[in-house]
């Protein structure tokens, strides 16, 4: 079981499972629901946070934002340059390393399709360690998936060209 390989119980995977379904719950609520005390239940919460496990994640609900959102698939041979590139590229909103044909995906968002064109042309398909970019449209979000975006980001105050990658430090 999943809780068992990052070692948990089955009161952590309740109190884990009340949080993701309804994050205000006090832990005075969540004592109940487990049949414990708010203390203990306080402190079991504060172990599953320094475990790494339990994260708080404000941002956009995605499956209801009125974006464009896509994941690229890519083949690189220097994976470092391109999660550097999604760490300071205010478009990009986070990358996997995967193994396989493509050995990273990163999830962009932009207006429209034609911005999310102008991202992938601009950090990827003219990059000679890029040979091999693939870019899905995400059409549809099944569950709410929050993520964090910079609200005050205006897609024309970035234009996609040398002002994005000088304020993303992505061409040296």
């Amino acid at each position: 079981m999943i809780s068992e390989k990052i070692g948990i119980d089955d009161i952590d995977c309740r109190i884990m499972d009340l949080i993701q379904r309804e994050p205000s719950l006090t832990h005075t609520e969540i004592a109940e629901h487990v049949n414990r005390s708010q203390p203990t239940v306080g402190m079991r919460i504060r172990k599953l946070e320094k475990l790494g496990v339990l994260k708080y994640q404000a941002g956009i609900n995605i499956r209801v934002a009125d974006l464009s959102f896509a994941r690229i698939e890519l083949q690189t041979k220097n994976p470092k340059k391109i999660i550097k590139i999604v760490k300071n590229c205010p478009f990009m909103l986070n990358a996997f390393r995967l193994s396989g044909d493509s050995n990273i995906s990163v999830l962009i968002v932009g207006l429209n399709f034609k911005d999310l064109d102008k991202i992938v042309n601009m950090h990827f398909r003219n990059d000679p360690d890029v040979p091999n970019v693939h870019i899905d449209v995400i059409s549809e979000v099944v569950n709410d998936f929050v993520l964090p975006i910079d609200l005050n980001l205006k897609f024309g105050e970035y234009p996609l060209g040398q002002d994005c990658c000088k304020k993303c430090n992505c061409i040296s």
